[in-house]
């Protein structure tokens, strides 16, 4: 699918609060709300929209500790490993990468001992060679929305 400026202008706002309705989205950027609709539903149907949800506070609910942890998993494993992670609560994001590590996990923690259980209970995982725990001191952006 080829975007236009309207698209781009349509996420942007949606962006901002997924909230609004088409009709009051279609007033702000002046077109119809059957316009509005169909574009919407053109990127829902690209999966350029994949969803709309809610930005969380985690320190608000509890959730003081941000770990990024790096995964090593012996050769042909990686996938499994990381679709296993993926599936826990807590995570936030897996990520297949280059350098020493294979994977990262970003995952929030509401203490310690949530933490050490994770690490402890990745570790134990078959095909999980090491594991390496950075803690978050300050997050100074937090934000997946790029548009």
């Amino acid at each position: 699918m080829k975007m236009d400026e309207k698209d781009t202008q349509i996420l942007k706002h949606l962006l901002i609060d997924s909230r609004q309705s088409a009709r009051k989205l279609s007033l702000r950027m002046g077109v119809s709300t059957v316009t509005m609709i169909s574009r919407m539903k053109k990127l829902e149907q690209e999966k350029i929209i994949q969803g709309y949800s809610v930005r969380l506070n985690h320190e608000l609910l509890g959730y003081d500790i941000t770990a990024i942890i790096e995964i090593t998993t012996n050769q042909g494993k990686m996938l499994e490993i990381e679709c296993e992670i993926a599936k826990k609560e807590n995570v936030i994001a897996v990520y297949d990468i280059t350098g020493n590590a294979d994977t990262i996990v970003i995952a929030k923690f509401k203490d310690r001992k949530d933490l050490s259980d994770f690490v402890k209970k990745l570790s134990a995982m078959p095909n999980i060679e090491n594991t390496i725990t950075n803690i978050v001191l300050n997050t100074i952006k937090e934000d997946s929305r790029l548009i």
